[in-house]
């Protein structure tokens, strides 16, 4: 059963810098650890990414092919990484079972308040057997 913890914030709350302290604390410890940047339009994370949404998807394509600007395409890219969840599902397979998972997310507000995607996928991460805490704002 992987555990690990999903970070919410506000953007430039420090999010990717608490995932990059957290990869560090673990690999000080010789524990194994993965990150994985959920956020499309976080291209430069600080830390080693095991999985990226970028490999799905990204803000700046999805901007150029349908015309929406960064909140609209942010919405569009969380929409479609939900609707191929399995594509998460199977990276994250590719992992050791005792790695601890840290999901680093995007800072849309309105991602973690009155959208429906990323709870539906920390209730789809539970079936099938991650045991994520939350680290940051409430959802």
């Amino acid at each position: 059963m992987p555990f690990g913890e999903i970070v919410i914030g506000a953007p430039g709350a420090g999010k990717s810098t608490y995932a990059h302290g957290k990869y560090q604390l673990f690999s000080a410890l010789e524990r194994p650890i993965a990150i994985v940047n959920l956020d499309p339009a976080n291209e430069s994370v600080p830390y080693p990414c095991a999985i990226s949404i970028s490999s799905l998807i990204t803000l700046q394509d999805v901007m150029q092919e349908f015309g929406l600007g960064p909140n609209g395409a942010m919405l569009y890219c969380i929409e479609y990484l939900e609707a191929n969840f399995d594509w998460l599902v199977e990276e994250l397979g590719r992992l050791h079972p005792d790695t601890w998972v840290v999901f680093d997310l995007p800072g849309q507000v309105e991602l973690s308040t009155n959208h429906e995607s990323l709870k539906n996928m920390i209730v789809k991460l539970g079936k099938h057997d991650y045991r994520v805490a939350r680290c940051g704002q409430s959802m």
